[in-house]
């Protein structure tokens, strides 16, 4: 029997490419979305009640990834890119129906709008439902994960001048943390775990409408080095 969802809603991300998403929600707490709802669920009934609620849990489909034929096994980041596990016991985006959860923050709630912070999600992501995070159900203290067990090990970052201060004039322009979202991303090291980078190539990424490029010069450091209009 196959079954049909529909979004209720898109949402519009800071995150405009793939790369240096974290890999987790929660990870970067100054990445911020707006989840946009859909008719019917644009209107005021549908969120009535969720301004008592600090954090939800969005399912989406992760829109960029979905496949026709399904993966037994998948090779997550955490572990380098180069061992494999069986789908279900990861979170990699490869999944048999498409389907991701990630637990954020309600910042804001409007009528067919909610504000969200700490968020792991692409722009343009479709939500196919929110339902509140509910702390005495949803956190287990006693649980365990072996795979992952802490959270990933941060790496330094350091800025140039030029690159600091064009990061401190979009963030003023956009009303946004650009320079906490660039620090808390970057640090996570975005690039594969099997790739030494050479201290003369350039990285670079969209985060709003700013595109952001740093290097390694040794390889666990980073500088960023520019921070430009995209």
């Amino acid at each position: 029997m196959s079954h049909s969802v529909s979004p209720i809603g898109y949402l519009r991300s800071c995150f405009k490419e793939k790369f240096a998403i974290p890999r987790q929600p929660q990870l970067a707490p100054a990445a911020r979305g707006m989840l946009e709802l859909l008719p019917p669920f644009d209107q005021a009934q549908a969120i009535e009640g969720l301004e008592q609620v600090s954090h939800v849990w969005l399912l989406f489909l992760f829109h960029q990834a979905l496949e026709d034929r399904p993966r037994l096994k998948v090779r997550p980041p955490r572990l380098g890119g180069n061992r494999s596990l069986g789908v279900f016991a990861s979170r990699s985006t490869h999944r048999p129906n498409g389907i991701g959860q990630s637990v954020v923050r309600l910042e804001k709630v409007e009528a067919g709008r909610l504000w969200l912070s700490g968020i792991d999600l692409l722009d343009g992501t479709p939500v196919l439902d929110v339902k509140p995070y509910v702390p005495y159900a949803d956190c287990l203290p006693q649980a365990r994960n072996a795979i992952a067990e802490a959270p990933p090990p941060v790496i330094p970052l350091e800025w140039s001048e030029p690159a600091l201060l064009q990061a401190q004039a979009h963030a003023v322009r956009l009303g946004e943390p650009l320079i906490e979202l660039i620090e808390q991303c970057l640090a996570q090291d975005p690039r594969p775990a099997y790739q030494v980078p050479e201290a003369s190539r350039r990285y670079g990424v969209r985060f709003w409408d700013v595109e952001v490029h740093w290097h390694y010069p040794q390889p666990e450091r980073i500088r960023v080095l520019e921070v430009l209009p995209a």
